[in-house]
């Protein structure tokens, strides 16, 4: 007997064709695996967790811990260090702890490979796409639903990838 839940659990592939090609990047110009190839969701989220602390960190210099408005500071640092961070350098505190950059996968493959084998400096990713992707982590549900190349739905709004640094 086949899978009867296989059909409508699976949900629909979104995607070129059902699927991206041989490995997860490669429809957008990425390597297989070293530097320039897509993170992973564990890094990915070790990163946010690292943010956060840090983020949790700071505001304990404006408001005290024992404050009921502690949890909305915590936030707005998040916040303002994930925009100002990406814009400015390309990677927040805690994906750069984990070797991780956001990249701008818009140009298309032949600039995604020049940039990963360094034939191309770094697009800069831009106050709009941070802030565009800051907003749409807040509400958490757009970071967990990935696409077919493994990329959140905020990445893919935004047009920027998490890749590997090293």
């Amino acid at each position: 007997m086949g899978r009867a839940t296989g059909s409508w659990l699976s949900g629909p592939q979104i995607g070129p064709e059902g699927g991206g090609g041989e490995y997860r990047g490669q429809d957008l110009g990425l390597p297989e695996s070293g530097p320039g190839a897509l993170a992973g969701g564990w890094p990915r989220v070790a990163a946010l967790l690292i943010d956060w602390l840090l983020g949790g960190g700071v505001s304990l210099l404006f408001v005290p811990s024992s404050s009921p408005s502690l949890g909305t500071t915590v936030l707005g640092v998040w916040f303002v260090i994930g925009v100002v961070a990406v814009t400015f350098f390309g990677f927040t505190p805690g994906q750069f702890a984990l070797g991780m950059r956001v990249a701008r996968v818009d140009f298309g493959p032949d600039r995604a490979e020049a940039e990963a084998t360094g034939r191309e400096p770094f697009a800069a990713v831009g106050i709009l796409r941070a802030l565009g992707r800051q907003v749409l982590i807040v509400f958490l549900v757009p970071a967990l639903i990935n696409d077919y190349n493994g990329r959140a739905l905020h990445d893919r709004a935004t047009g920027t990838a998490m890749v590997r640094t090293r």
